[in-house]
């Protein structure tokens, strides 16, 4: 499977928002791209990443940053190609990313996920559902996660009810 997804951090420091998703794709078994670049630190780079990215056949690119968390407009503002944003816990909560990224002005839309881990997850499965409308793979994969989630909450439910019962 060629890689489809690219991941781009604006600082290495923003690894541990995206871990688990990263960690999610390796279960799965998504090959994806992964780098740091700066939208403000260098510019240039980022541009040329996605320029690359477009050429290889990525087709979805999630943009990781904190702070002001101009990466993802930048990279929206260079590709046609889905970008999902994850603003980064930062000294502000977190919120002036979240802010940053999702009041970008009309005409350059990046789709933007909760702040944190959890948005960094489900940026991973966003980008695999957009890729899953035409690829039957990354759907079945997609479809065995649910279920395995939905499996997870019923024996955590059934394990409660035994703790209550114990009580």
């Amino acid at each position: 499977m060629d890689k489809k997804i690219a991941i781009i951090l604006g600082s290495d420091s923003d690894f541990p928002s995206v871990e688990k998703g990263i960690k999610l794709l390796k279960q799965l078994e998504i090959p994806f791209e992964i780098e740091v670049s700066s939208a403000h630190r260098t510019p240039e780079r980022t541009i040329e990443l996605v320029s690359n990215f477009e050429k290889q056949g990525i087709e979805v690119i999630i943009a990781a940053a904190g702070g002001a968390a101009h990466l993802p407009g930048v990279i929206a503002a260079h590709t046609l190609l889905p970008v999902l944003g994850v603003p980064i816990q930062s000294a502000l909560s977190g919120i002036d990313s979240l802010y940053s990224i999702v009041q970008m002005p009309g005409g350059i839309p990046v789709a933007t996920l909760g702040i944190g881990s959890a948005g960094g997850v489900n940026s991973v499965l966003f980008a695999l559902e957009i890729l899953a409308l035409k690829d039957a793979t990354i759907k079945k994969k997609l479809l065995t996660f649910r279920e395995e989630q939905k499996a997870e909450v019923l024996e955590k439910s059934k394990r409660l009810k035994e703790k209550i019962e114990s009580l």
